[in-house]
């Protein structure tokens, strides 16, 4: 079930939102919160079982077993022992999982090829959003080592922190820190609903009809195929894919955080209009804000960051950008990318560094948005060989103009603008401080009118995917 469809909008969140409410009907909203935790984890696992009915049995032993394990640890702690061997053990057992389903067949594949064998090997299918609920469940547990957070004692509270649906299958990434008070202890209101709800519509719409657009005009020019497209072409496509994916995943984080407030949960930021960025450091301090976030905590700062030698923290640069690509999918093109952004931050922070401050900022965001179109080409080409005739096409090998390129852009001029300006957030229309009267009536008129656009949409496009499920 994905938050862009009927079925997710008219009966799984109604249904959802009229049992989650039924203790403020009878102002007992400060007492259930038992209740509205069961209800949320309860209707997380079915939203879960939905499409993955066998792997919710692994969500559930991984809930299970960290629960004990994060248990044990505390218990240990009071009694002065030490937790590495518990911590270790919860480490391989996690990562082991993630690396089963997500890498076996990849190091099996690699392992075969270096050393010319003949290796049978049977790939399960990757259970959705297991990259992001296992990084939870480490830093969970990780917290709990390093005596940051104590272990929960309420089961329902550990599943509903791991289970929750907003975020479960595609983030953002919840460290327990970050929501811990709110497990027990959060209010809800009709102002915070209304925002979230508002949040939850442009997620909605910036998923159904700018990712869905412009995906479609994407898969229009990659059907020409990379080695046949012109520089207009193969431009346009690196562009469309652009805003496919962030519209996709951004719509879809706006529309995690829209309805975690609406059942009274504030959850972190995962984006803030990375596309106007100023150089590559700020670009990841605008996009997937959660999971570089995660490496910096749980990777990068463990390993000494930046407070040890220039050598010492460009390895750690490489350990950190390695595992990013790595974390992203199963194929060296994900790696590549990874790599390519650790060059680029190196670059960034001990050569380029006082020739860019000098750089007008408009001009440093051009350039950085390039250097990002040429990160998503390595994203977007699951083998080296498209990678490399997208590469060519891009500077020229076909010609500067095809008929196929020519047509795709003409004809959505108007809809690749709209999305730009879009992603600048120039035209903001989220709540301002102490806002009050005719803007306030607006946003909500204009908040009903994207919805009614998205149902449209929805309605009449079997073109809905998501890219992130696969990560």
């Amino acid at each position: 079930m994905v938050f862009s469809s009927v079925t997710f909008l008219l009966i799984f969140l109604l249904v959802t939102s009229v049992f989650y409410y039924i203790p403020n009907l009878f102002n007992k909203k400060n007492k259930a919160i038992g209740y509205k935790n069961a209800v949320l984890c309860l209707v997380s696992l079915f939203f879960y079982a939905w499409g993955e009915p066998v792997n919710v049995v692994l969500l559930l032993i991984s809930i299970a077993f960290n629960y004990t394990v994060a248990r044990d640890m505390s218990y240990r702690t009071k009694q002065g022992k030490k937790n590495k061997a518990l911590l270790v053990f919860s480490l391989i057992f996690n990562i082991g999982i993630l690396g089963f389903y997500k890498y076996g067949g990849f190091i099996v594949e690699n392992i075969a090829s270096v050393f010319n064998l003949k290796i049978s090997y049977f790939a399960p299918a990757l259970p959705i959003g297991i990259s992001f609920f296992t990084f939870q469940i480490l830093s969970y547990v990780i917290d709990v080592y390093n005596e940051k957070n104590e272990a929960l004692k309420n089961v329902m509270d550990f599943s509903l922190y791991i289970s929750m649906f907003p975020q479960l299958v595609a983030g953002p990434i919840v460290q327990y820190s970050q929501i811990q008070k709110q497990l027990r202890n959060r209010q809800e209101n009709i102002e915070e609903v209304s925002e979230g709800i508002c949040m939850f519509v442009k997620g909605l719409f910036k998923k159904t009809v700018f990712a869905n657009a412009a995906g479609a005009i994407y898969e229009v020019l990659a059907a020409e195929g990379f080695g046949n497209l012109s520089v207009l072409g193969s431009w346009s496509a690196v562009i469309f894919y652009a805003f496919q994916i962030y519209y996709d995943f951004s719509g879809y984080s706006d529309m995690a955080m829209g309805l975690g407030a609406m059942f009274g949960f504030k959850l972190p930021i995962n984006f803030n209009h990375p596309y106007i960025a100023s150089s590559v450091t700020d670009f990841w301090h605008r996009w997937h804000i959660t999971l570089s976030s995660w490496f910096k905590d749980y990777v990068y700062i463990p390993m000494g960051g930046s407070r040890r030698s220039i050598a010492r923290n460009i390895f750690n640069l490489f350990v950190v950008w390695s595992l990013t690509g790595f974390w992203h999918g199963a194929s060296w093109n994900f790696i590549l990318w990874g790599v390519y952004y650790f060059i680029l931050l190196v670059f960034e922070k001990y050569i380029l560094k006082s020739f860019l401050n000098k750089i007008p900022k408009f001009i440093r965001q051009i350039f950085t948005f390039i250097l990002v179109l040429f990160g998503w080409v390595l994203f977007s080409c699951t083998n080296l060989v498209d990678c490399i005739s997208l590469f060519l096409a891009m500077f020229g090998k076909n010609g500067f103009m095809d008929a196929a390129g020519t047509y795709v852009l003409l004809t959505n001029a108007v809809i690749l603008f709209i999305m730009g300006i879009a992603s600048t957030g120039l035209f903001s229309y989220e709540k301002k401080e102490n806002e009050k009267g005719l803007r306030t009536v607006f946003r909500h008129v204009f908040t009903f009118a994207l919805l009614f656009v998205s149902i449209m949409c929805l309605a009449g496009d079997s073109y809905n995917p998501f890219l992130y499920f696969r990560f």
